[in-house]
């Protein structure tokens, strides 16, 4: 399945049709044509395994039923012009081969040329196709959903497509993880291959270093609900994000250094652990052993290190890390081997009979790792994972990169409406956010992944 290409489809589904035309007619209202074809591109809920992709350890993510969609047609006018179906994205406009992409101040259409640089160089182009396009998101901005990294495939498939190419759905996600780090973002992959390998029905466990991808089945006693704590975080535009990964590095290379390897080649939890050939559990007392508690300083690192500042920047550190003074690495470690062991347990009980109780009580344990350990949860989710507990779900969690967005909540079949209004009730109305909950809160299927739509 990982090699085949993105499918391209000649009908677009009927239950799609009213949107689909929608966007058509204001295609025609923008451009003055019909496009060609759609590309899509689901968002993506990870049901356990957070911040461990970027580590080298396999995640358990699976695409949701909200969408980007680009509508596309092709000019000989050398030209990308780019809009988006909400009024409040200004249009976008340049030469195909003549732009620049925004690392400080990222707005939505440099996540579009991403992909599109992206595919550019995968193909070899160097004059590529022109295009219109309109850019339709049903995906709730900075929420942990991934609509930036859904917005970078989608633009990638729309390139591929408009320039008469085809790669496999393994190369393209491959290529789509590398090129969002046009951006800044150094992610670990999970979102780009979900979003291409996703199949209806099923979550996936996937793997990396290879890309791999196995089909899990869920219980079918329970029903998976997405709700939004509405604080928005935007990864590129912090350096959290990328402080996280950077505390991973220095902390496998710091564990290397100890164990007489040549911790320069280290970047990566999972590689430590096949280097010195030991199980999770081993190698969360390899932490306990050579990491302490508590904060390092960056002449600390330097000096266990045996390094100058200069040369940490350039062997551990990425761009807009080099101001942080200090790197909390031990709790970084035990979440990341901790949560990887999360997810291996959670992959093997999922089809087993009555594992509903033993699933739910390790998303609560992701939870606490990563609100405790990780660090990149907020008040707001907190609050909203532990009243999503309390109204009957039996698991919860944070999704997505965090300090705000989405929680992601297991929940038993018969108290789904229960549990919707409990929620909605005590967490949103006293918020002043009853008009936004039916976007905020929300029962999702595992989704099907990109694909394209011949227009008619």
């Amino acid at each position: 399945m990982a090699d085949a290409p993105p499918p391209v489809n000649n009908e677009i589904p009927l239950l799609y049709a009213d949107r689909y035309n929608e966007i058509c007619k204001k295609f025609m209202e923008t451009f003055g044509t019909e496009p060609s074809f759609y590309a899509r591109a689901p968002g993506r809920v990870n049901l356990i395994g957070e911040h461990i992709d970027y580590c080298g350890y396999g995640v358990l993510p699976m695409a949701v039923e909200q969408d980007i969609v680009i509508a596309v047609s092709t000019n000989n006018t050398n030209k990308l012009r780019l809009a988006n179906a909400d009024q409040k994205y200004r249009q976008f406009e340049c030469s195909v081969d003549d732009y620049e992409i925004d690392k400080n101040s990222p707005q939505w259409f440099h996540y579009f040329l991403c992909g599109f640089k992206g595919m550019c160089e995968m193909l070899g182009l160097s004059r590529p196709t022109g295009m219109e396009c309109i850019v339709d998101g049903h995906i709730p901005c900075n929420a942990g959903l991934s609509s930036s990294s859904a917005l970078v495939c989608c633009a990638a498939l729309a390139t591929m497509q408009a320039n008469g190419s085809t790669r496999s759905k393994k190369d393209i996600a491959d290529m789509c993880a590398a090129c969002e780090r046009y951006i800044g973002t150094q992610g670990g992959g999970m979102d780009q291959a979900i979003s291409f390998m996703a199949e209806a029905g099923t979550a996936k466990k996937i793997d990396f270093n290879p890309l791999r991808e196995m089909s899990v089945s869920l219980p079918g006693d329970v029903v998976f609900v997405v709700s939004n704590c509405c604080v928005e975080k935007n990864k590129a535009a912090s350096s959290d994000f990328n402080t996280r990964v950077v505390e991973c590095r220095i902390a496998s290379q710091i564990m290397a250094k100890s164990k007489g390897l040549e911790w320069r080649q280290f970047r990566r939890f999972a590689d430590l652990q096949g280097c010195l050939g030991l199980g999770l559990g081993d190698m969360m007392g390899v932490v306990g052993a050579e990491l302490h508690p508590g904060t390092y300083s960056k002449p600390e690192v330097c000096q266990i290190l045996g390094v100058t500042p200069e040369e940490l920047a350039e062997t551990s550190l990425s761009p807009n890390t080099l101001h942080v003074q200090a790197f909390q690495l031990y709790d970084r470690a035990m979440h990341v081997y901790g949560e990887a062991g999360r997810v291996e347990e959670f992959r093997a009980i999922c089809d087993t009979s009555g594992a509903s109780l033993t699933l739910g009580g390790l998303m609560n344990a992701s939870h606490d790792s990563c609100s405790r350990l990780y660090q990149c949860s907020c008040a707001e989710l907190d609050e909203l994972v532990a009243l999503c507990v309390k109204s009957g779900a039996i698991g919860s969690r944070l999704t997505g990169a965090g300090w705000g967005g989405c929680a992601i909540s297991m929940v038993p079949r018969e108290k789904l409406g229960d549990f919707l209004e409990r929620v909605r009730r005590e967490y949103y109305e006293p918020r002043g956010l009853g008009a936004a909950v039916n976007e905020a809160l929300f029962a999702t299927q595992p989704g099907s992944g990109a694909a394209v739509y011949l227009a008619k």
